[in-house]
């Protein structure tokens, strides 16, 4: 797995919007702040381009993403916003400048798209905040958004989950994002969990019955069988739906069954906080043990 380079003072930092159009004061707040520590470069119709659901058109936007991905002097690719349209991108992107030079791809949501094609071709990236998040969050969550770039292969780790299984250990790297996108590069044949992963799943704004939907799907096409544990992130105003299954239940149910250590709590996707996670880590998920359930990034190298 290859582990992009820490940003550096001053490092080059691409804003990209390959997916729905953004609160625009939000994403100026969080450029704003980004600015005073790097140089942030942007395309002049970031703020200006939209085409119905999305930031632009699917030549604009894609034009953006590969010139981010080219540009030999970028250390982070950051999305604006998450939503929907990486996904019309995927089958157009070349990837060959990225991989001569690595560097960080940022973001969750729709990104989830992006991290798994990133992850498919080896690299790391981080499943963190959006800009317009960076613009609304606090002090703290901003320090650690930036530290998780900064010093990418520091030790972390997060005690007192919820074990949704027996007791447990896992280790393998971590891999996965929103639920919804997952499911989607499934159908699309996009998606390659790599085998012994990690997975983290989070969602939003979904039913009880959706989410069975889509991890049942996932797991009758084996790509839950390829994972050595489960880790959930927030299932953010995801609601029991007209017949009153509490997700809880729905995740207990399909996900329990796997025969393997599967936790929950880990405060990670679209709720109040958002901690940055590197994608492609090596990790360790203690579940159900003397000392609790916990997930702790294990050393590189």
């Amino acid at each position: 797995m290859i582990i992009p380079p820490p940003l550096r003072p001053g490092a080059r930092v691409h804003v990209v919007a390959p997916s729905s159009p953004f609160d625009v004061e939000a994403v100026r707040r969080g450029i704003a702040w980004l600015a005073q520590r790097h140089r942030v470069v942007h395309a002049p119709t970031l703020f200006t381009r939209r085409q119905g659901f999305l930031a632009g058109t699917d030549e604009e936007r894609l034009a953006e993403l590969q010139e981010a991905l080219d540009a030999p002097d970028v250390a982070a690719v950051v999305t604006a916003r998450g939503g929907y349209g990486a996904l019309r991108l995927l089958d157009r992107l070349d990837w060959s400048a990225f991989l001569r030079a690595p560097r960080w791809l940022v973001g969750f949501s729709d990104a989830t798209a992006l991290h798994c094609e990133v992850a498919h071709r080896g690299h790391a990236s981080l499943h963190a905040m959006n800009v317009a998040g960076l613009g609304d969050a606090d002090d703290e969550a901003r320090a650690r958004w930036l530290g998780a770039l900064e010093d990418p292969t520091a030790p972390r780790s997060w005690q007192d989950l919820s074990p949704l299984s027996g007791p447990g250990v896992a280790e393998g790297r971590l891999f996965g994002g929103n639920l919804t996108l997952l499911f989607t590069l499934a159908a699309s044949g996009r998606l390659h969990v790599p085998e012994g992963c990690l997975l983290l799943l989070e969602d939003v704004t979904e039913t009880s019955y959706r989410i069975d939907r889509m991890l049942t799907a996932l797991s009758l096409g084996g790509h839950l069988q390829r994972a050595a544990g489960i880790v959930l992130g927030t299932f953010t105003d995801c609601s029991p739906g007209k017949y009153d299954v509490p997700v809880e239940v729905v995740l207990q149910d399909r996900l329990a069954s796997l025969g393997i250590p599967v936790a929950g709590g880990l405060p990670v996707g679209h709720g109040a906080h958002n901690d940055p996670v590197p994608l492609g880590r090596a990790a360790r998920l203690e579940c159900g043990r003397p000392n609790g359930t916990s997930l702790r990034l294990l050393p590189e190298g």
